[in-house]
């Protein structure tokens, strides 16, 4: 398509005040205004003639399959123009509300017959993002008329947590035990699976002494434990309204989901199974039981498509039918918010049921407005009402937390930004201590 530029509207216009002027004057000469604006209109559809025709123009993306939050990811386009190049043009990319493209508009030059920018694309939020459509457009030589291409892309790009801050937050950690002369994947002075026998020697621990091997053998041999591989390990996510809320800056279950797949991330490297379960107001999410590093990708796309939620959580419907999929002992570790005890009992109830026949790690994330408010001192009543409300929400966190270590559960207990290594940690206990 193509249509006149701002140079093509003004000259055009320029023909009513000369017609006007020669009605005035000339009153038989009145035509001349019009014959001005028709030959405006002629150089226009001239200048689109001579234009570079739309169809001609090659264009070519590297459109991105995933991207994450917090790293802009550079997206290079390439426009070939054969035959009769164009002096300038202009690209614009539309994309929805869940990307920022930067710049919006971009003006290139060609070099030669091509000519090749790039655009960069922001993520706001996790989910599925869109890239709807490629705008281009370019003057003819005269500079009257737009020639416009406009390019359907209607991509769909999955907008994933910080997952390269993941990693690197997870290679980090295996390298530094590495460099402390231990291993992540294996460590076989503690844990409850067989190993090895080995020679007992004065030190070791007398209970660790196999008396049946060692009488056969005729010398004090000692059994040998490593960590215990293939748990199942489960990850609960509440994508209800209180998950939805932001903690610094960024939604809980965003914060929530980032934990859990530095954990999974780490789970698949030691061999253990790990699966992802999430729930609202109903089961919104079960991807079964994933093994092996290749498996990562797989939680990565999953996690993508988790959308945000205004609904009350149904704990009482989505941990009973977590608990009916569990076909052997577990670690399950539960992300969820609560807003007094009143509300947690629900959850206090289920989460015990889950207590009878696997290990659970409940992840509370300390909400650092509410601790800022009880160490401000009060200048004034508002003050004095926020500091009161908070102390109230801080005692009623305090007694479910403490309801749930007496439940039997391991609670993480810690800043947004501390919580994955947390968990990780008390993962690693369980692994060397016994099986859930």
């Amino acid at each position: 398509m193509f249509y006149p530029t701002l140079r093509a509207i003004l000259t055009a216009l320029l023909g009513v005040p000369v017609a006007l002027a020669l009605a005035l004057l000339l009153p038989g000469s009145w035509q001349a205004g019009l014959a001005w604006s028709g030959a405006v209109l002629l150089l226009f559809l001239l200048d689109a003639l001579l234009a570079a025709r739309p169809s001609r123009a090659a264009v070519a993306l590297d459109l991105p399959e995933a991207l994450a939050i917090g790293r802009k990811h550079a997206l290079g386009i390439a426009v070939r123009f054969p035959g009769r190049v164009p002096a300038e043009a202009e690209l614009l990319l539309d994309v929805d509300g869940r990307l920022v493209c930067e710049p919006r508009r971009q003006a290139i030059v060609p070099d030669g017959d091509l000519a090749e920018t790039q655009f960069f694309l922001n993520p706001l939020r996790r989910g599925a993002g869109h890239i709807e459509q490629l705008w281009l457009r370019w003057r003819g030589p005269l500079g009257l008329a737009y020639v416009q291409r406009v390019q359907e892309l209607a991509h769909k790009v999955a907008i994933l947590p910080p997952i390269p801050a993941v990693k690197e937050e997870a290679a980090r950690l295996f390298q530094r035990d590495r460099r402390g002369g231990s291993h992540l994947d294996l460590d076989i002075r503690q844990g409850s699976e067989f190993h090895a026998l080995r020679d007992w020697q004065p030190g070791h621990n007398r209970r660790s002494i196999d008396w049946k091997q060692s009488a056969r053998h005729r010398k004090l041999l000692a059994r040998e434990f490593q960590a215990e591989n293939d748990l199942h390990v489960w990850f609960a996510l509440d994508t209800g309204r209180l998950m939805c809320d932001p903690l610094a800056g960024m939604p809980r279950i965003d914060r929530a989901l980032q934990s859990a797949l530095l954990m999974a991330y780490v789970g698949l490297r030691l061999g253990d199974n790990v699966g992802l379960y999430a729930f609202g107001d109903k089961p919104v999410l079960n991807s079964g039981l994933l093994t092996g590093t290749n498996a990562f990708a797989t939680l990565q796309r999953l996690a993508s498509d988790l959308d945000y939620s205004t609904g009350e959580t149904n704990f009482t419907l989505g941990l009973t039918e977590l608990g009916g999929k569990l076909k052997r002992a577990s670690i399950v570790v539960v992300f969820t918010e609560f807003a007094d005890t009143t509300s947690a009992e629900l959850m206090l109830e289920n989460v015990g049921r889950l207590l009878k026949r696997h290990t659970v790690l409940f992840v509370a994330f300390r909400d650092e407005e509410v601790e800022a408010m009880l160490h401000q001192p009060p200048d004034s009543l508002d003050d004095v009402s926020r500091t009161m409300l908070a102390d109230a929400m801080q005692t009623d966190r305090d007694k479910v937390l403490m309801q749930l270590r007496r439940q039997g559960a391991h609670v993480v207990d810690a800043p947004y930004d501390q919580i994955g290594m947390r968990l990780i940690e008390t993962y690693m206990k369980l692994k060397r201590q016994e099986r859930p």
